[in-house]
């Protein structure tokens, strides 16, 4: 079937419907919350170390042009879906590269969340830890100071009970919740951009159209832009489950969150250029109250996310070990142990920018660019060098370019993190907020 017959078909459900049918339905509007939020997690904290990685021009271009790879290959998700009978990105895989190729995109599927959700864990103890140092009588020796205690409250209270949750549609609400966060978060970063930005001198090179290390760059942005492994989730969470309706919801999300991301890059970038670290607000002074407001914002709207990331993590190892739906006491042991995992594993590790890095490149890439666009070509009946199929061919191999290549870069040139250091612009006592600090490695790695 070509590629255009298939448009002719866009209002046909998904054959054989998902296998939730009969439960609460998303509104496309709900949808689209959800999946906004599934997006924009904690990866957009590090685009603006994106720019500085890639060069502001040309890290807006990569970041455009990812967002349009990622919107047009979870589209071609759901039109493979369409053509092999499938529904569910596993299922999807395994109709068409067989039982290899399904292990690979269970491991994969697994590993992007899995990772996502301890680089939120990580998140939420640098944020939420500098917020309880603002009140009174909270030092850095208080407890609440202590991003172990910290990650381990948050965990408990909050991401554990609501990852307990069967069905994804009921978190549709915080979701919403969640993007009124992050848009504050938008909007303190360009006042922050406006007010404190004109007293941190540009870096050398700091207005450069490219910079040579732009492949991390491509892995960050890639980091912060998968989604599609919550794509038949989302979708078979639709009200009417349609092509047509999905691409509407696909558009309407990755696009907003092309723009949200990409305004949340430039006000991080322009304010900090050069010294702009994997966590943003690893960049704003301790005692910056607006900064802390956003710290706060950001750690719940991280927390609000992680849910998500745990029902995909789930439902690989439903799929994979058991095959089977499971019974309350084994959903409950199974998500209990998801998440103990990730808390153990976000505890001694402090910096953000190499774990987003790393799963951009490792799992993230592969997500978005070989594999929606591998099963496309191979279900594709008729000659695979036809017209339609010159796109996904590029986007293969691009994308392993990009993860040969971006390995090796994170390899040989690792970024180093500043947790708990304060930046030398917010020490007046000692340096001048227009001379660079001398040279430190452990800040610039």
């Amino acid at each position: 079937m070509a590629l255009e017959e298939l448009y002719d078909q866009e209002d046909t459900p998904l054959i054989p419907p998902p296998k939730d049918a009969g439960k609460p339905r998303h509104t496309m509007m709900s949808a689209s919350f959800n999946f906004i939020n599934s997006i924009i997690g904690s990866g957009i904290i590090g685009l603006p170390y994106a720019l500085n990685q890639a060069g502001l021009p040309f890290g807006l271009l990569l970041l455009i042009f990812v967002g349009f790879i990622t919107d047009y290959t979870i589209i071609l998700l759901i039109k493979g879906g369409n053509l092999s009978g499938t529904n569910s990105y596993q299922a999807l895989v395994q109709s068409t590269f067989g039982f290899p190729g399904f292990l690979i995109l269970s491991a994969l599927q697994f590993l992007y969340p899995f990772i996502a959700m301890i680089s939120y864990n990580i998140t939420t103890g640098d944020t939420l830890t500098k917020v309880f140092q603002r009140i009174p009588g909270v030092g850095p020796g208080h407890i609440l100071a202590e991003r172990h205690f910290v990650i381990l409250l948050s965990t408990l209270v909050f991401t554990l009970p609501l990852s307990l949750y069967r069905n994804v549609e009921k978190l549709g609400k915080v979701s919403l919740v969640s993007m009124l966060l992050t848009l504050t978060i938008l909007i303190i970063a360009i006042i922050r951009a406006a007010t404190f930005g004109p007293q941190i001198a540009p870096t050398p090179n700091a207005w450069a159209f490219a910079k040579w290390n732009a492949i991390q760059a491509v892995g960050l942005i890639s980091f912060a832009f998968i989604c599609h492994h919550n794509s038949f989730l989302i979708y078979g969470s639709l009200e009417k489950p349609t092509v047509a309706n999905w691409s509407r919801v696909t558009h309407a999300s990755v696009g907003s969150a092309v723009i949200f991301s990409a305004a949340f890059a430039v006000a991080g970038y322009i304010t900090f250029t050069g010294y702009t670290q994997g966590d943003l607000f690893e960049n704003y002074c301790r005692d910056d109250d607006l900064a802390t407001f956003g710290r706060f914002c950001f750690g719940f709207s991280i927390i609000a996310t992680f849910p998500l990331e745990c029902f995909v993590t789930r439902e690989v190892v439903t799929n994979v070990i058991c095959r089977r739906e499971l019974s309350k006491m084994e959903h409950v042991l199974v998500t209990s142990l998801i998440v103990l995992a990730c808390t153990s594993l976000s505890l001694p590790y402090d910096c953000l920018g190499v774990v987003l890095e790393l799963n951009g490149v490792l799992s993230a890439t592969p997500l978005i660019f070989i594999i929606p666009s591998a099963c496309f070509i191979k279900l594709s009946p008729g000659r695979k060098l036809q017209c339609e199929n010159v796109l996904p061919f590029f986007l293969i191999l691009m994308g392993f370019f990009v993860m040969i290549t971006g390995l090796i870069m994170i390899a040989l040139y690792p970024q180093d993190c500043s947790h708990g250091v304060e930046m030398f612009y917010c020490l007046p006592d000692n340096f001048s907020s227009t001379e660079p600090p001398p040279r430190n490695d452990r800040l610039f790695g």
